[in-house]
């Protein structure tokens, strides 16, 4: 399991993807609590990384990498915004690789992003395109 310091990096990540445009909309938000409250942080302590983000700490585990990917994946798609959709996937791909995923899955959950309900892949075949480039 993750320590303190990582979820809140984690967090801290994933508010980083959320603000890229400048603008934290309610529906990102919301999001990002629900994400807080599973991995057991506080609300003011969230609150506290919107305006005071953490450094990046790099999660030793695969499967915990996968898990925040698909976060992403979940908070780019909530907020249905096709005019920067394009910059979306390719923040969402730095992200990704930063976190030292495969580029072979990232590109083809990308793609088969495409063709799922609001883009939303669902775990289990994000869990299986992982294992596939990761064997």
């Amino acid at each position: 399991m993750i320590n303190r310091v990582e979820k809140l990096s984690l967090l801290s990540e994933m508010i980083a993807f959320a603000k890229y445009d400048k603008d934290l909309k309610n529906i990102e938000y919301n999001f990002l609590l629900g994400v807080a409250r599973q991995l057991e942080i506080s609300r003011e302590d969230f609150d506290y990384l919107i305006e005071h983000p953490i450094n990046y700490k790099h999660l030793k585990s695969h499967s915990e990498r996968i898990v925040q990917f698909h976060r992403l994946v979940l908070l780019m798609n909530i907020d249905d915004n096709s005019d920067n959709n394009s910059k979306n996937v390719i923040k969402l791909f730095n992200f990704g690789l930063r976190m030292g995923l495969s580029h072979e899955s990232i590109n083809k959950v990308l793609y088969l992003m495409e063709s799922f309900p609001n883009k939303i892949v669902p775990p289990d075949v994000l869990i299986d395109i992982f294992k596939t480039q990761y064997n």
